[in-house]
């Protein structure tokens, strides 16, 4: 998306307007507390040294520690850290958790590094961010090509900086190190409560009502990698009907809307590289009643519900008006332009979006940071059942916003993030 730090800047000004913020506070809201960048020396497996830049953003702190992600990825962007920085501490502000907005990584190709090359980055970015970091400062977790342990190597080099045990330094690690029950599939777990408690106060026109909302209900999920596959794990098995899944290579639809079971299509995407469509369950295998789709036609499906877990602006003014689906479910950061809510909202189309839908991912993050200065263990039973307070709570602060002000479900989430920030500013 071109320009995305000014598109999610004018989605803060229309807040500040609506709020009546006066100029200084905008341009206090709009501007990172810091940018930090800086150069490591990395020695390479065979004794030669590489330069790598590595940076931080740190966006508000007024309602608590930093939080984002660490990225290590070759074509770093300024404007999207910047962004995403500023989206968390939205984000970490609409679920009321009391932390702020940070981002940063590495530019660098971790594919092309040994492993215990990435082990040596891993802690020469502690090093280099030493002073910018702790639990009460800055909480770092993993992001594009990090995982969790790079997270356990960070939070080593951390603890034998300041000379003693910091698990609550970093989040996103293994469970062995004081990672959290319940992280791997929080994105999904908290956008599908929050899809469940829309559909228990809104009725969907010739649906009947379910417990779960989910009685004869279709689903499309375009992008099927970690947080679209669980979100189909967990609709499966709530009753929706997945009738369409992609992934960056492509994906199949059910051409008779019988619905599939996400479980035997990543066990068949395992097994020929690619969501393929001969669709296999179990012993048995059905090569007659799938077909493929493109990504672009999977979004145009007339479904009642369409899954967007793959990148960002996948829904712009270019195809918004031929998006039949009844409900979005924005799982992925900028999955739809915000340029296009009104559009959608004007054609019929409920956006559950992503400052809202994807938070469980750092809501379950904030548990472990939690856990770890408490030295206590979770059980997932207990933070699933957390989770979900925080999630059907922030949905029904957003959607009695937006139902009173007259906003689109964005401008909601917007508005009450920046109203709390504000007074924690105050």
């Amino acid at each position: 998306m071109a320009d995305i730090f000014q598109t999610t800047l004018r989605q803060v000004k229309t807040a500040a307007g609506y709020l009546k913020l006066k100029p200084a506070v905008l341009k206090k809201l709009s501007t990172p507390n810091k940018i930090i960048n800086k150069k490591v020396s990395l020695k390479l497996d065979n004794g030669k040294e590489k330069k790598v830049e590595v940076y931080r953003v740190q966006f508000n702190n007024a309602r608590g520690p930093y939080k984002g992600g660490i990225r290590f990825h070759p074509q770093a962007n300024l404007d999207e850290v910047k962004t995403l920085a500023l989206l968390m501490a939205i984000k970490c502000a609409v679920v009321n958790i009391p932390m702020g907005g940070g981002k940063g990584g590495a530019k660098v190709d971790p594919k092309k590094l040994s492993l215990a090359e990435v082990e040596r980055l891993a802690r020469a970015w502690v090093k280099a961010f030493k002073n910018n970091l702790g639990p009460s400062v800055d909480v770092p977790a993993p992001d594009v090509y990090t995982n969790p342990q790079i997270m356990d190597w960070m939070t080593d080099e951390y603890s034998k900086l300041i000379g003693k045990k910091s698990l609550a330094a970093f989040t996103g690690k293994s469970l062995a190190n004081g990672g959290s029950l319940g992280r791997e599939t929080a994105t999904a777990q908290g956008g599908v409560y929050v899809l469940q408690e829309y559909l228990k106060k809104n009725k969907l026109p010739g649906k009947k009502s379910a417990p779960s909302g989910a009685e004869g209900m279709t689903v499309a999920i375009q992008g099927f990698g970690n947080a679209g596959y669980h979100a189909g794990q967990l609709l499966h098995t709530a009753g929706f009907k997945l009738v369409a899944l992609s992934d960056s290579q492509g994906g199949i639809s059910d051409l008779n809307n019988n619905g599939m079971n996400p479980e035997f299509v990543m066990n068949s995407k395992k097994e020929h590289g690619q969501i393929h469509s001969c669709y296999c369950t179990g012993s048995v295998c059905d090569c007659v009643n799938y077909q493929p789709i493109s990504n672009q036609k999977l979004l145009e499906l007339p479904v009642d519900v369409l899954v967007l877990a793959a990148l960002e602006d996948q829904v712009n003014k270019k195809n918004a008006g031929r998006v039949k689906a009844k409900i979005i479910l924005e799982l992925a950061n900028g999955g739809i332009n915000p340029d296009t809510d009104h559009l959608l909202e004007k054609n019929g189309v409920t956006i559950l979006p992503d400052v809202l839908a994807n938070a469980g991912g750092v809501t379950v993050s904030y548990f472990e940071w939690l856990q770890n200065k408490k030295n206590q263990r979770w059980t997932k039973a207990q933070v699933v059942a957390k989770l979900k307070t925080i999630m059907v709570k922030s949905f029904t602060d957003v959607w009695a916003l937006k139902t009173k002000a007259n906003l689109t479900a964005r401008e909601a989430a917007f508005v009450l993030a920046i109203k709390r920030i504000v007074e924690a500013m105050r």
